[in-house]
Formats: structure tokens, C-alpha cells, sequence
């Protein structure tokens, strides 16, 4: 399978952009979607930024953008630098309808009502979740009700989180830039005021992260346009998937995110979670995958979807006249249709890297005085909710 290239032109720096939308394959059962066939999307810089910058106006968020460009300075993207986008994704393993959160990979799917006439689509937003010590619940829900502009009415516990750490919060929260729910909220069906909501000024960058008080927290243009999609009684499905398995026409996929703080897998237990997987997508039976490839992606955890498996038609076979009188042979059982080992995918390398241009590596920038306090995972850490 040729990888090839594809620079994506910037979004300008006013507007941020909203949300992916993909068209669900053609094939029911195909479960892997992507904006461009074969290619990895690139975008150069038209101004001195942050990565994370360049994060928000491609709905992405900050821990899936560091992973895909481990070599570029967060904090000073030339301009011109050549950034690295998402292209493609596995669909969580949950029902295609309302909203599922897949919190392992940081990202919601949002399936709008089909239209007569027209393919189905999904929606793919970032988003932050709720940390080790506040984590947000899984399972099955909905919409319960939807409020603009909303105040924020902090718990007693976060309340005196806040005043532990000399930073005091008053018991109402009035609508504002510095609310922490943002202008946005849709109130979640679950005891304890699980929402999925905006975000203020001052954490913008902590989107894409394992960051809230078990909220589900999003960019402001994304939630606008989520409030705007969806109606109360919209099911929501949250889901923990860090390893995912999926079909795209006949080439059998593998995605696999970094654990989340506190729930740390050895790759045997990830390994074994990926084979049952695997042998689920392919009708129980586990194929001849190609092994090298699978252990890599399982490794490397890059959460980008890796072919390790090729299905190939079975042979059209010619139609013989039977003379009924003649009683029939048994009929011995079908062969295993033949499979194809895949050569290790080579990620990112172009073929030939003719729409990519080579950009010079600029100069070493200057370090600010002071950055951002940053996680033990090398992560920006904005204060919580």
C-alpha cells in the first residue's frame, strides 16, 4: 500500500475550525474512516506559533498533536515548519447513533439522523477527560438538557480542592469568559453534574487532555456546533477503547492510544486485548496477521491505524450441469481463503515525497523565560474546574 503525502492549507489564525466530518464507508461493515485516501496530511505554518495553536483549528488535541509530531517544538513552530495533521480513525465499538466518548483516545464521534438520499455521516470533535482522581464514568446515557450561557455552581469537594491550594472559588460562577463551562452545556442523565461543555480563556490547551473534575470539556466553536447538532435525549455512549479493530474494504486495521495515568497495561495484557479484537472482527476466526507490524503499532502507541492483515477474494468458480439421478458425493468443507502477509507498513515515507516539500530546519529559537507548568508526562497543565 503506497503512503503518500498532502499539504493541507492552513486555516487562518481568526477562525478556528470546527469539527471533522467523515462519510461513513460504503461497506456496513467497514468501521474505519479517513478524510483522505492513503495519504498523510500535512499543513506548513503562516506565522510563528504553538503547536498547540495549530491543534485548535484542526479539532485536534494537544496529546494526539504532540504524538504526531514528537520532533516539533510545541512552544515555537516556525513559520513555514511543516506540521503533521490526523487523517483517519477507527469507530469506537458502540452503536452508530448520538454520541459516543471514547475517552482513551480523547475524542468524541458524534453520528448526526441519516438524511433519505444521502450516505451517513459522522462527526469527530477533541476533547478533554477527567483526570486519575476525578475520572469520568463510562456506560450509557443521554442528553438530559441544554443551557447556554450557563453558571457554574462548584461542588463543596472542588470548592475546598481550590482554597487547599490558596485559590478560592465562590459558590455561583456567573456566565463570562472565565466560567470554566464556557458559553455552552449539555447536562448528561447521570447523578453527580456530568456535562459536556466549553471551556474558559484560560484552558483552552487543556482540551485533549486528562484534565477536568470528570467532565467532558471541549473547544468553544466545537461545542457550539455540537449544541446547535444535537437534541435532549440524544443517547451518549462513553466508552474506554485504547486499542481498536476495524475494516476498510478488505484490509483489516489496528489503533492503539497511550494508557491513561493510572491504568497503565504491559504490552502482553495490550497484546492479548488486540488478538481478541482481531478474532472478533474476522467471524472468530484469527487470521495470519502480519505479527511484526501488530507489535509495533501495540509499542509505539502512536494512535494512528495500522494495516496488518489483507483479505483476498475468494476465486469465481464455473457452474456444472449435475445429472439428478446420480446421488450426490459429500460435499467436503470449504478451504480457508488464502491470506495475504503484509510487508511492515513504513509510516509517513512518500512515494514518491513530491507534495511534501523539504523545509529547512530553522533555527534554534530562543527560550522564553517561563513556560506553562507541564505534567510528568511532558504535558502543558492548565489549572481544573
Amino acid at each position: 500500500m503506497k503512503i503518500r503525502f498532502i499539504l493541507i492549507a492552513l486555516c487562518t489564525w481568526i477562525a478556528p475550525a470546527h469539527a471533522t466530518t467523515y462519510t461513513m464507508p460504503e461497506n456496513p461493515g467497514d468501521t474505519v474512516i479517513s478524510q483522505f485516501e492513503d495519504e498523510v496530511p500535512l499543513t506548513r505554518a503562516e506565522q510563528d506559533e504553538t503547536l498547540l495553536d495549530i491543534a485548535r483549528r484542526f479539532s485536534l488535541g494537544q496529546t494526539e498533536i504532540l504524538r504526531l509530531n514528537p520532533d516539533v517544538d510545541r512552544w515555537n513552530v516556525k513559520q513555514g515548519e511543516i506540521v503533521r495533521l490526523s487523517n483517519r480513525h477507527i469507530l469506537p465499538d458502540s452503536p452508530h447513533n448520538g454520541i459516543t466518548l471514547n475517552i482513551s483516545e480523547y475524542r468524541m464521534y458524534y453520528y448526526p439522523p441519516a438524511v433519505p438520499g444521502y450516505p451517513q455521516q459522522v462527526m469527530s470533535f477533541a476533547h478533554g477527560v477527567g483526570r486519575q482522581d476525578w475520572k469520568t464514568p463510562l456506560g450509557q446515557t443521554s442528553v438530559a438538557r441544554k443551557v447556554k450561557d450557563p453558571s457554574w455552581h462548584p461542588p463543596e469537594s472542588i470548592r475546598r480542592e481550590h482554597a487547599a491550594m490558596g485559590d478560592p472559588l465562590p459558590e455561583i460562577v456567573p456566565p463570562g469568559p472565565h466560567n470554566p463551562l464556557g458559553n455552552y452545556a449539555l447536562y448528561l442523565n447521570l447523578p453527580g453534574e456530568y456535562r459536556i461543555h466549553g471551556t474558559d480563556i484560560d484552558k483552552i490547551y487543556g482540551i485533549g487532555m486528562q484534565i477536568t473534575h470528570g467532565c467532558v470539556r471541549m473547544y468553544p466553536e466545537d461545542v457550539e456546533q455540537l449544541y446547535n447538532s444535537v437534541s435532549v435525549g440524544t443517547p451518549v455512549y462513553i466508552v474506554k477503547q485504547p486499542i481498536k479493530v476495524g475494516w476498510l474494504k478488505n484490509m483489516l486495521y489496528v489503533e492503539a492510544h497511550p494508557d491513561l495515568e493510572g491504568e497503565e497495561m504491559s504490552f502482553a495484557q495490550r497484546l492479548e486485548i488486540a488478538n481478541q479484537l482481531i478474532q472478533k472482527a474476522n467471524n472468530g476466526i484469527m487470521p495470519e496477521v502480519n505479527q511484526e507490524a501488530l507489535e509495533a503499532t501495540l509499542k509505539e502507541l502512536t494512535g494512528d491505524p495500522v494495516a496488518i492483515f489483507e483479505r483476498l477474494d475468494m476465486p469465481e468458480t464455473e457452474t456444472v450441469q449435475v445429472d439428478p439421478s446420480v446421488p450426490a458425493a459429500p460435499v467436503p468443507a470449504p478451504a480457508a481463503a488464502p491470506v495475504a502477509q503484509l510487508p511492515r507498513p513504513v509510516p509517513y515515507k512518500a512515494d514518491p515525497p513530491v507534495a511534501a516539500p523539504v523545509v529547512p530546519a530553522p533555527a534554534p529559537a530562543k527560550k522564553p523565560q517561563s513556560k506553562p507548568p507541564v505534567s510528568s508526562r511532558g504535558y502543558y497543565v492548565p489549572s481544573t474546574i
